[in-house]
């Protein structure tokens, strides 16, 4: 039997005892030379013997394989699993293992934005997914044996209720709950042991396979990485705390030589067949060409990828990101730096919880590779530069008086030394925390039920949640108001009960599309603005667009690039105007960044708030983030160059996802006129135009033929995909790039026109730009570019085999319609761009 063949699929013995598929699962390690742990052995038993299981074992010690015999085990029987993870990444990865093992048949993928043959005996998914299925479907969810990783996400201040509601709603359902920072689980023992009559067994260890050694350092970073590179002990991986300070790092540390010429061109060819194509991208390859990764949430998924898969193949010697990567994604690590013990939390900076430090170390060690991994945390930097103004100091002792040493930072910062890291490496974890919480996305899932006893299921799973009497009697006065919220709203109904027995039932308004959903917070505001807002209005869809922008996160990176570039075109406009400094400097406290149809969201929040007291502090949070970008006809990667997010690409696709699925989802299909369903058809295009590596990944791993078949065979790996064969999503960019070029036009802005090189056999200069719409200037004093102006209706796109040609119709105030301008699209160009190129061939009078 090949290696290939010593995949999990080729020992499934179907419809057998547990006594025959554990001795088919022992076949599978032995084949692939597996030496188990003893925590392994017990847990194994367990699996076989149908027990919940809390394994709480160090990193790298073989918890995956556990998870594999429960997906095993339950194919076996004929059966349905999940497994859950708290992040994408991590789903996906387990995913294409998963697909590996048991082959892409039998395992499907949900993670909220990908949906992969989601009917699969085997299904992998975010924590949120399975919570609201669970909350939807409860003891009817087809749903037989769980997995769920990083289970320390419980006490997630923000998330941790997705990881309580399987254990309170499922109880047809073996748990096997995985963490390396547990804690104490008697408490989760005992709750498993209430929701069904399945025995539960706790698995611990604490015998990692390969030991930590800890060392804190007082010198500068790059001495610190020289040594460590010198010893030998990489790959490293330098954890930091914020986005912006692992890419700074990784700028940082490209002056140490840290790759013979022999690796730098393996790594070259690794990345010969990647796209380096949005802003960010340049810089990225750089770092990777000389050994330097970078990992954090402010990358595209495609980058994090390759990353992840550079440093599988050993080719990265140092990786520069953010505490992220603790959580289980698969990237070898053998040292760990720390750059600080304390973090920001969302409300305070406080020194790392032993968990956190915990999670983070435990990255360190290669099994099978390393006989120790190494944890080296790094004093704080003022710290380290005291010491070095010590060591000149000693050589010149008279420069004392007049020497300035650095002080503590005032801000974002606590104070650490050795003592602090020294009981941070003897510390456990803390107690596992609930965060049960009502929402209006749960109460609409539990009453969406099926069995029309969706109220009964909503008090059970209060009265079952993991929290105190106060605190239950808490959930359920707000999950009252809320539902009374609810049928204010017309979300939902009570109607006559089906038996036609005396009462009534709660059931889902049938005139709201099937997918709608209240996934936000405050998504039942935006059915009480949109009643109030007037369809016949030109920029409806606009308001539309604005009132769910509002319910959204603030992505506060975008935000402040935002704020800031107001700020800076205000200053050239005052100091052109002559104002006086302190003048301007107070003015520019006032502006803040876009915020479209505020007065209206603030107004009719208000009034919503005042009938609905459960909302509790929540607030509304206008922004134009989506709107900025359509009303000015950006592209994803336009907008980043414009605004200066080339390290938050990542942030800046997630909140145009999540916008992309909120006006899917809040807005009901009757509210959406002509012009929003154009403008979400440009949003999606956006998204997916953007980055599709998973589905590509998906699409190369079930149908590789079919995958390469559907490039051009005289296209390389390394060319652009043919963004061209898309006929749909095409259009939609093209309309996109013509309305840029028109609000351009409608600005008079000439020289950015003429400095994207849009020529026709000749270059337009800002000057002929000038002069030929110079007749319209003296007929017309303006170009229109509101919503009515971009309907299709006036950018005709036609269609042929050798080039597409564009023609633009002006929308002149008199309404006219005597101009128009007429653009070649040069599809070699954009197919070698990915994104459209046009010619401009004629501006002016229509015939």
């Amino acid at each position: 039997m090949s290696h290939s063949d010593h995949t999990l699929i080729h020992y499934l013995p179907h419809d057998s005892d547990a006594e025959t598929a554990l001795m088919a699962f022992m076949e599978y390690t032995q084949a692939r030379q597996l030496t188990l742990y003893p925590a392994q052995e017990e847990a194994l038993l367990e699996v076989f013997d149908d027990r919940h299981i809390i394994l709480n074992t160090p990193t790298g010690s073989g918890k995956s394989l556990i998870a594999k015999a429960v997906h095993f085990w339950s194919l076996c029987r004929n059966k349905r699993s999940y497994y859950t993870a708290p992040i994408k990444a991590l789903v996906s990865e387990k995913f294409f293992d998963l697909c590996h093992e048991f082959g892409p048949d039998n395992v499907g993928m949900m993670t909220g934005d990908a949906s992969i043959n989601s009917d699969a005996p085997i299904l992998c998914c975010t924590a949120e997914i399975l919570a609201q299925k669970s909350l939807r479907e409860g003891k009817e969810s087809p749903i037989d044996d769980i997995v769920i990783d990083e289970f320390h996400y419980y006490a997630d201040k923000e998330r941790g209720v997705a990881w309580q509601i399987p254990l309170l709603t499922l109880p047809q359902c073996r748990f096997l709950l995985m963490s390396a920072t547990l804690g104490e689980a008697d408490v989760f023992k005992d709750h498993l042991s209430e929701l069904n009559a399945i025995e539960c067994s706790i698995v611990q260890s604490h015998d990692r396979p390969v030991p930590l050694d800890f060392e804190y350092r007082e010198t500068p970073m790059h001495e610190t990485l020289e040594d460590i590179l010198s010893s030998g002990k990489y790959p490293i991986y330098i954890v930091h705390f914020t986005q912006r300070a692992a890419a700074e790092q990784a700028q940082r540390i490209t002056s140490i030589n840290i790759l013979s010429k022999e690796a730098k061109k393996t790594i070259l060819q690794a990345m010969a067949k990647m796209r380096f194509d949005s802003p960010y991208g340049k810089d990225l390859k750089r770092y990777l060409q000389h050994g330097i990764g970078v990992h954090h949430a402010g990358l595209l998924p495609k980058y994090r990828l390759l990353v992840e898969q550079l440093a599988q193949q050993g080719l990265l010697k140092v990786i520069c990101g953010t505490d992220t990567l603790g959580v289980g994604v698969n990237v070898p690590i053998r040292s760990v730096i720390l750059t600080s013990l304390c973090k920001f939390d969302g409300q305070q900076t406080k020194l790392l919880s032993a968990r956190d430090f915990h999670q983070i170390c435990g990255r360190a060690g290669r099994k099978g590779f390393d006989v120790q991994g190494s944890v080296i945390a790094q004093a704080p930097e003022h710290v380290i530069e005291n010491k070095q103004i010590e060591k000149k100091l000693a050589a010149n002792p008279q420069k004392r008086k007049k020497t300035v040493f650095r002080k503590a930072p005032t801000r974002a910062y606590v104070h650490w030394d050795k003592a602090v890291f020294e009981r941070l490496t003897q510390a456990q974890p803390e107690a596992l925390e609930s965060q049960f919480r009502v929402s209006h996305s749960m109460l609409l899932q539990v009453l969406s039920r099926p069995d029309a006893q969706g109220c009964a299921a909503m008090k059970k799973l209060i009265k079952d949640c993991h929290d105190t009497p106060q605190r239950k009697a808490h959930h359920s006065k707000q999950a009252w108001s809320m539902f009374r919220a609810l049928l204010e709203a017309e979300v939902v109904q009570l109607v006559p009960k089906d038996n036609g027995l005396a009462g009534k039932q709660v059931r889902l308004n049938e005139a709201l599309q099937y997918d709608f959903s209240l996934n936000q917070s405050l998504s039942l505001y935006v059915l009480h603005a949109i009643e109030q807002l007037d369809r016949e209005y030109p920029e409806y869809a606009l308001q539309l667009l604005s009132v769910i922008e509002s319910i959204l996160e603030n992505p506060r990176t975008l935000l402040l690039k935002q704020r800031d570039k107001l700020r800076q075109e205000a200053m050239k406009a005052m100091k052109a105007e002559g104002m006086d400094y302190d003048e301007r400097i107070e003015e520019l406290e006032k502006i803040d960044y876009s915020k479209p149809e505020a007065e209206f969201i603030y107004t009719s929040f208000n009034e919503f708030a005042a009938h609905h007291p459960w909302l509790e502090g929540e607030n509304i949070r206008p922004k134009g983030i989506v709107r900025d970008m359509y009303e000015e006809g950006h592209s994803f990667n336009s907008y980043v160059k414009e605004y200066g997010l080339q390290r938050s690409e990542g942030v800046l696709l997630r909140y145009l996802s999540d916008a992309y699925k909120a006006c899917l989802q809040n807005i009901p299909e009757a509210n959406k006129d002509e012009a929003f369903v154009e403008l979400n058809e440009w949003l999606g295009t956006i998204v997916r135009s953007t980055d599709s590596s998973l589905l590509d990944a998906w699409e190369a791993l079930v149908c590789p033929d079919q995958a390469t078949q559907t490039k051009p065979s005289s296209q390389s790996p390394s060319e652009p995909d043919d963004i061209t064969q898309d006929t749909r999503r095409f259009t939609v960019l093209l309309r996109n790039a013509t309305w840029r070029l028109l609000r351009a036009l409608a600005q008079k802005n000439y020289a950015w026109i003429s400095s994207e090189g849009i020529a026709n056999g000749r270059e337009w200069s800002a000057e002929q730009l000038s002069e030929c719409l110079s007749p319209y200037w003296q007929d017309y004093d303006c170009i229109e570019t509101h919503m009515a102006a971009r309907a299709p209706r006036w950018c005709v796109i036609t269609m042929q085999e050798q080039h597409w040609q564009v023609r633009q119709t002006l929308h002149d105030p008199d309404e006219n319609f005597d101009w128009a301008l007429t653009l070649q699209v040069d599809l070699k160009a954009s197919r070698e761009r990915a994104e459209p190129v046009l010619l401009l061939k004629n501006l002016g009078a229509s015939n």
